[in-house]
Order: structure tokens, then sequence, then C-alpha cells
């Protein structure tokens, strides 16, 4: 099972060296919160010592509450849901469809639910740290938690307190390395697109 993991988004309309922390937490916490549901296309990358560096890719759905659909285009045919209580993993390259508890999940995905509405950074994270990059703005973080399987978090954010990129580091050193485009606030999403269906 790989990295359990928070996807949080921070940003602020200032540079690395005059940014202020806390009303930039409070943009996205407000940004992201008021969402109903949440469209995206991602990349993702997970890179381990010793391995070849893996890439997948597709399109994400949010839905509160807690429902989440990542169908992907590379490896096409790869599909992972879930209706809020029950994930549904199936890989083409099996054949297999894994399904687990939500609460019994350490899989990556399962918390982006708190894209939807549980967003509370100074609850979660400490020792705050950015850095500037052409215009946007890196902010790292640790979890309050020593129970995660993660020891750092980075955001890459816009101006407008979007979220384009996040980078988890494992308490293994791995690296998991998401970027995101094409962002969409609630568009119309139905709830039966948050149920497997084999």
């Amino acid at each position: 099972m790989r990295l359990f993991f928070i996807v949080l988004a921070l940003g602020h309309c200032l540079s690395a060296e005059g940014f202020d922390l806390a009303p930039a937490l409070a943009k996205v916490e407000r940004r992201y919160n008021r969402a109903q549901t949440l469209q995206v296309k991602f990349s993702e990358s997970y890179k381990q010592r010793g391995r070849a560096v893996r890439t997948e890719s597709g399109t994400l759905y949010l839905r509160k509450p807690g429902r989440m659909r990542w169908e992907y285009t590379d490896p096409a045919g790869k599909l992972f849901v879930c209706d809020g209580k029950t994930f549904n993993l199936f890989s083409p390259a099996s054949g297999q469809v894994e399904k687990m508890k939500a609460r019994e999940t350490e899989d990556m995905r399962a918390p982006l639910g708190f894209l939807l509405g549980r967003l509370h950074f100074q609850k979660d994270f400490q020792a705050f740290t950015t850095r500037e990059e052409r215009g946007e703005v890196w902010i790292s973080a640790e979890p309050k938690s020593p129970n995660l399987p993660y020891s750092k978090v980075e955001f890459l954010v816009t101006p407008e307190a979007r979220i384009r990129r996040v980078q988890v580091t494992g308490q293994d050193q791995s690296v998991l390395d998401f970027s995101f485009e094409e962002e969409k606030l609630n568009p119309p999403l139905k709830a039966e697109l948050f149920e497997y269906r084999e």
C-alpha cells in the first residue's frame, strides 16, 4: 500500500519574502471548504531509492462527503473509486479489484476528501516554511501527528490560492509528487459517478 496522503492547498498573492502565512491558509481553506465538488487533471510520480520512477496520470473527481473517483488514462483502464465508505481499486494489469473500508486504508488517495470541507492547516501541520518559485510559492510543513507514514509535505500554489503541485516525503524517504491542472470548482457531478460497477 502506498503512502497515506493528505492533499492540501495553500496560497497567497505575495512572494515568499513578504508572505503572510495566516491569511494565506485562511484563503485556501475558504476556497476548498466551500466547494461541494471538484474536478482536476493530475499527473503523479512515485520515487523510491533504488527503483525506477513510476508515473501515472488521469482525472480526479471529488464530491462531498468523502467521495472520489480517479480515472487513469496512463495506465489506461486503471480506476480508483470511493463512495465515502468503501474503496475499490481496479488494476488493468492484474484484472483484479481490491476492496477495503475507508477507515482501514492507508492509500495515499484516501484523505483527498480533505479538499472538500475539512481543511484545518494549523490543526494538522506545524513548522511551516516558504520559498518563491516564478511568482508562485512553495510551502513546506511537517505533520503534527508522529503516527503518519510521511515526514514532510510541500505545496506549490498560485496567487489565486489554487494548488498546482504537492510533494510528499515518506518516512522511508520515498517521494510522491502530484501536479494538478485545469481545476474546476463545483462542476456538476452525479452521485453515480462515485459508485463502483464491475
